[in-house]
């Protein structure tokens, strides 16, 4: 899964499932006994997801910022 090119489009996952995933590949890798393939691929599943997550936090911080800037008097 990768992040949309375009700003205004949503990812298809939501923040709470992709960092529930993420929180599964951490513990998966931490576990241990996984091959280097396995712990390859679980890591760079645990980047996408990172990169995702951040795009939902970046976009609330947009929505709020932009709700917030119309409250304060000038």
């Amino acid at each position: 899964m990768t992040v949309s090119a375009k700003p205004d489009e949503q990812p298809t996952t939501t923040y709470e499932q992709a960092r529930e995933e993420l929180a599964d590949v951490v513990r998966r890798l931490e576990a241990g006994g996984l091959t280097l393939e396995e712990s390859l691929a679980l890591w760079e599943r645990g980047e996408q997801l990172a990169e995702l997550c951040q795009h939902w936090l970046d976009r609330a911080r947009e929505r709020l910022a932009a709700a917030t800037s119309g409250d304060q008097p000038e």
